[in-house]
């Protein structure tokens, strides 16, 4: 029997952004999952970023930039996704998103080409 799939090809699973709903592969997405905050006296919860995607417990993907962290903590998307009712602290993903190199897609250049 002969198969039909190439042997480079890879599949990546697809995953949506919780900020932009953007359906992209796991690789181009980062997985953030929730931990309780050791220095909130109250049992705070804290988003940190999962850039290995191993960490425990449920994830939630984001697009890597920062306007997407905006936009998801602006609509409460990290709480939801994680399945939260408290409010989280995601300065951890943002301070990570910040420390990435800046890529610029094929997309991104018809946009300022115009």
């Amino acid at each position: 029997m002969v198969s039909r799939e190439c042997p480079t090809s890879k599949h990546i699973p697809l995953r949506t952004c919780i900020a932009t709903k953007q359906v992209m592969g796991i690789d181009q997405l980062l997985r953030c999952v929730v931990r309780k905050s050791a220095e909130d006296a109250e049992g705070g919860f804290q988003v940190v970023p999962d850039p290995g995607r191993k960490l425990p417990g449920r994830g939630a993907w984001i697009t890597p930039t920062v306007e997407a962290w905006e936009i998801a903590v602006k609509r409460r998307a990290f709480g939801r996704a994680l399945r939260v009712s408290a409010n989280v602290d995601a300065d951890p993903v943002r301070e990570y998103i910040v420390t990435l190199p800046v890529t610029v897609t094929s997309k991104d250049e018809e946009v300022t080409s115009t």
